[in-house]
């Protein structure tokens, strides 16, 4: 820990199990437990330094998802309380309090599904080359930003760390993982944003698209990782929203922005990011905490 900052757990006593972009896994008997630190990827790629908080942000913002969600799909969350993990667990309660979650052991599915309700990222760059994005041919003269009818589902790979995730066809996709398996994944996908699109609007925030990923426990499909934060979503304010541009967001859009402008070529090593791009980064996400859930930090 440095500076309060969460960059990497080292347990001794635990089983590690695998490191993520942001996540530090641990196998627990028949558990996993689940560390989210304050590590930032962008474009894939690990920043040097952490987000204040980020961590704590997005166990709370995903346990809040979680179980708004249950009643579409069942997902992986045990507990968020230390007091009821297994005891080898409570030695570091300094650490994992706030930002750790026990979960059910799941099955990867190696895709990311992901929605989207507006035109934008990736998807906006896609459309601007090609009319469509991951085969699904748009509507002529749309503008960035802009609102699709209904929110498209367009999946794709799950890369190593260091790789970069590739937008995927419904067919490539299917013939990953199966039709029935694919279906699954994408009524649950779908449903669910519509579900938290609804109550984020109400609250002055526009969820212009997420990634979910989800896991088989004993054959059955569930949510796993995390669910609708900043490092996942993109959240706009919904004051300042107009099509035609790149909008204002509460998410890490604002670092791509800064990495964007010193023409950072999206590969390792990362810059250091100044100090006024992280202290704005951490603001927005206890913002996109309070807009959400009502909770401070």
């Amino acid at each position: 820990m440095i500076n309060n900052v969460v960059l990497q757990t080292d347990f001794k006593n635990l089983k590690l199990f695998k490191r993520g972009k942001v996540r530090d896994v641990y196998e627990v008997g028949d558990y996993y437990l689940i560390i989210s630190t304050d590590r930032l990827s962008a474009f894939d790629v690990i920043m040097n330094q952490g987000i204040p908080h980020k961590g704590e942000i997005l166990t709370r913002i995903s346990k809040f998802w979680f179980d708004y969600t249950k009643d579409i799909i069942d997902n992986h969350v045990i507990s968020m309380n230390v007091d009821e993990y297994p005891e080898e667990c409570k030695e570091y309660r300094s650490i994992i309090e706030g930002r750790s979650m026990l979960v059910k052991k799941a099955e990867l599915i190696p895709l990311e599904c992901i929605v989207r309700g507006y035109i934008s990222g990736s998807g906006w760059k896609d459309y601007q080359n090609t009319g469509s994005i991951c085969g699904i041919q748009l509507p002529a003269g749309m503008k960035e930003s802009e609102k699709f009818n209904e929110p498209i589902f367009t999946p794709s790979t799950k890369a190593d760390i260091g790789d970069h995730d590739e937008n995927i066809s419904e067919e490539k996709a299917v013939n990953i993982i199966g039709k029935e398996a694919f279906d699954t994944l994408k009524n649950s996908t779908i449903n669910v944003y519509k579900k938290a699109y609804n109550y984020a609007y109400e609250r002055g925030i526009i969820l212009a698209d997420t990634k979910m990923e989800f896991g088989f426990v004993d054959g059955k499909i569930i949510l796993i990782d995390e669910l609708l934060t900043p490092d996942s979503s993109r959240f706009w304010p919904k004051d300042k929203y107009e099509t035609g541009r790149a909008q204002d967001s509460y998410d890490k859009q604002y670092v791509r922005d800064y990495l964007l402008s010193i023409n950072f070529n999206k590969q390792p090593p990362a810059p250091n990011l100044p100090d006024v791009v992280i202290n704005n980064t951490a603001e927005k996400y206890k913002e996109a905490l309070f807009q959400l859930t009502g909770e401070k930090l």
